[in-house]
């Protein structure tokens, strides 16, 4: 996933529910699934962001010396500017790229 080239909406935006619970015919088994993809997008942003700003961390014991660095504030900023985990978790699964499965239906069948 890049999230560089993503069409996700930074700001806040109005969907239509049909177009939402679509592929599941259960909307809140459809917002389950944006859910935890929200969550796994979030998780790779925060692990991404960490170890670029490990790369300015210095290791003092004294809080006298705080450095401004304006590559770590760049690097803060653009993450700041990115949509919310959940914008892009909506935006994959209208444009049909998260992968799902219901297990209950598959139990059943066997």
């Amino acid at each position: 996933m890049d999230i560089k080239k993503t069409e996700a909406a930074v700001n806040t935006i109005t969907l239509d529910k049909n177009q939402i619970d679509a592929p599941t015919d259960n909307i809140y088994e459809a917002i389950s699934i944006i859910a935890k993809r929200a969550n796994q997008i979030n998780t790779e942003i925060k692990k991404e962001l960490l170890e670029k700003l490990d790369e300015f961390a210095t290791y003092n014991d004294s809080l006298d010396e705080i450095f401004e660095n304006k590559e770590q504030i760049e690097v803060s900023k653009f993450y700041e500017r990115l949509p919310k985990p959940h914008a892009l978790a909506v935006e994959e699964w209208l444009s049909d790229k998260i992968y799902y499965r219901n297990t209950k239906e598959s139990e059943d069948s066997i």
